[in-house]
């Protein structure tokens, strides 16, 4: 794929006047779901830069996927004056019959939706894209568009939601909070370092919380020389097969050290006696991560990178890379506040707001296009008895910004 520069805009979004209009499309909308707080930064405001931004952004109209018993999608709309429609045509029209927003909010994630044999959640973004797109084609006017988490759990309908906003120039972002959370220590990796190897941690289960993990490792590693030029093979692993891989030399005990070392959640044998490195160095972790995974990558420059889902040994997300000329790791934890202000969606969406009233996304949309397809490819390689598998369609490339974007203040 041609290499797509984070300066890149569309021609058509002028900056912004007066306040934008948005549409926000989601699955469901309840206590804690993404809707929830991320529609809310835009209903309410958010903490930012050590102060409370209200960003220059009206929520004008809603279309919601499912109404559990526990919906707030009502109780919203009541108290701050928007409506909710029926369809998602009609919430992008307000109504009416031509596009009558600025920007538009696409929120699948959470609410009741069926797996595939992969255990991919079959979230609907993609569809909700669909719909949003043939509006404006119809209607002749685009306008920006956030997708939350990953495009799609289909690499080829990822990519397809990506030409779709080349086609019709308009600006997009995607993906999840990590990259541009806080992080414990407020380091990156320097721009145009040559990584010799990387290693993540993280916590929860696949898809929905794997992609966090990996988006955050990527957001480090597109840094590195050369920038981002895809890759070539995955192989996802679990069980005794992540220790024997470890054994094996896939990957290194000493960046899995590193990395611990960065986490302030752990448990088993540090909780008792504060020891880190003695959950990297022995066999405590076998003991205590009864499902373990490893989501082993290479990318087409030959940098190899690792993600250890450890389940039981841990609760936040931590990576270490070895850099060449560095002579101890480069290792970091992508902060993530508790609820419930679940402070991690500010920076987020503050991005997103900037992006709606400037007309430019900060950082390129193909980070969550490759980081979808790497994730579909490491369960295809699980679900085909665990077996190495080549990528070539993962050929994406792209420069990152070279501004580190992530959360300071």
């Amino acid at each position: 794929m041609k290499t797509r520069k984070p300066t890149d805009a569309p021609e058509s979004i002028a900056p912004a006047r007066g306040p934008k209009r948005m549409a926000i499309v989601a699955t469901v909308w309840k206590y804690l779901s993404h809707a929830q707080h991320m529609g809310d930064r835009f209903l309410v405001g958010y903490p930012i830069d050590g102060a409370w931004r209200t960003p220059n952004v009206e929520v004008v109209s809603l279309y919601v996927d499912q109404k559990p018993d526990d919906d707030q999608s009502a109780e919203r709309a009541r108290s701050f004056g928007f409506s909710v429609h029926p369809t998602i045509a009609e919430a992008l029209r307000c109504g009416g019959d031509k596009l009558a927003v600025d920007s538009v909010l696409v929120i699948g994630e959470h609410g009741e939706y069926p797996r595939n044999e992969k255990g991919q959640i079959l979230y609907p973004r993609y569809e909700f894209f669909k719909q949003i797109v043939a509006v404006f084609e119809a209607d002749g006017r685009a306008v920006p568009v956030y997708n939350d988490k990953h495009l799609s759990y289909s690499f080829a309908k990822a990519r397809e939601m990506v030409a779709d906003s080349r086609r019709l120039k308009f600006p997009m972002l995607a993906g999840s909070s990590l990259p541009v959370t806080w992080r414990l220590p407020a380091v990156d990796l320097p721009y145009g370092a040559v990584v010799e190897d990387a290693l993540m941690v993280g916590v929860g289960g696949s898809d929905p919380m794997d992609f966090h993990a990996l988006e955050a490792m990527q957001c480090v590693l597109e840094r590195r020389r050369g920038g981002e030029t895809g890759v070539r093979r995955v192989r996802m692993v679990t069980g005794d097969a992540v220790w024997r891989a470890g054994a094996e030399g896939r990957w290194s005990r000493a960046l899995l050290g590193a990395a611990l070392s960065r986490s302030d959640s752990l448990q088993g044998l540090s909780v008792k006696d504060g020891r880190t490195q003695a959950l990297a160095e022995g066999d405590e972790l076998a003991r205590i991560v009864p499902d373990p995974a490893a989501y082993m990558i290479e990318y087409n420059d030959g940098t190899r990178a690792t993600l250890l889902m450890l389940n039981g040994a841990l609760a936040d997300y931590d990576l270490a890379v070895k850099v060449k000329g560095r002579p101890d790791p480069l290792s970091m934890q992508f902060l993530l506040p508790p609820t419930p202000n679940v402070a991690y969606s500010a920076p987020l969406m503050d991005y997103v707001a900037r992006m709606i009233e400037t007309g430019r996304a900060a950082y390129p949309v193909e980070r969550t296009l490759l980081v979808s397809g790497v994730l579909e490819s490491c369960l295809d390689s699980r679900t085909n008895g665990e077996k190495p598998l080549d990528t070539p369609h993962l050929d994406v490339r792209y420069e990152s910004p070279r501004e580190s974007l992530f959360a300071r203040t």
